[in-house]
């Protein structure tokens, strides 16, 4: 008895990606060329960072106070009826907002301008 001779089929097997660079690894930071960061010292808290940038820029603070000093007068004021006395602390009001985005276009002027250390 002859046994049939069947051709022998090769098994497919899944073709694995050829080994190279692997486009980016999400485990390390990208490199870029040209630039080296600055190894971060330690993370500010709030009110320690609210103190660094009031003494940069003392002014902005002392606006935002008078802005909302202003206002909250102005409202009560405007509560009880004085009419011409509400009207002069909403004037106030746009007078410490308009100096406190001043301050704040000053500070950033000079923050740019200012020479890096």
């Amino acid at each position: 008895m002859a046994a049939a001779a069947t051709p022998a089929v090769p098994e497919k097997t899944p073709k694995s990606a050829p080994p190279g660079p692997v486009p980016f690894d999400f485990s390390q930071p990208p490199v870029i060329e040209g630039f080296n960061p600055l190894p971060k010292i330690r993370d500010e808290t709030f009110k320690e960072k609210f103190m660094r940038k009031t003494k940069e820029n003392p002014f902005v603070p002392i606006g935002c106070l008078g802005t909302a000093g202003a206002l909250i007068y102005g409202l009560r004021a405007f509560h009880q009826g004085k009419t011409r006395q509400s009207q002069l602390l909403m004037r106030g009001r746009i007078f410490a907002q308009g100096f406190t985005v001043v301050a704040i276009i000053v500070g950033v002027l000079s923050t740019a301008l200012k020479p890096k250390q």
